[in-house]
């Protein structure tokens, strides 16, 4: 199994659920984070004053889902989130070792 960790920015959130659904992702987590990459925040004006905000609005989203499909769901959420700008994100896979789903007992890829 694994959990695939994905940082994108927040407008692409309904085109990355979008995409994994036909996959067979059955559920998600998601997170509203903030960060900064390669462009150490940005620039804005507000009332005529510059000033610099280091942490972007982003969000994280982890889904759990058997080791085979684990590509197939990088590759949606990449095609999804991409603008081509600068900032687009991160994704990790991660190994999951145990899942347990609490209200039955399932383990691993059944309680997925």
């Amino acid at each position: 199994m694994k959990l695939v960790v994905a940082i994108i920015k927040p407008f692409k959130l309904d085109d990355v659920r979008e995409a994994l659904t036909p996959l067979g992702v059955q559920g998600l987590t998601v997170t509203e984070v903030k960060g900064f990459g390669r462009q150490k925040g940005q620039t804005e004006i507000y009332r005529g004053a510059e000033y610099h905000v280091s942490f972007l609005p982003k969000v994280k989203i982890e889904v759990a889902v058997p080791s085979e499909r684990a590509d197939a769901v990088v590759e949606a959420i990449m095609h999804a989130a991409q603008t081509g700008k600068i900032g687009d994100g991160k994704i990790f896979v991660l190994d999951i070792q145990r899942a347990v789903r609490i209200r039955t007992g399932e383990l691993d890829t059944a309680a997925l």
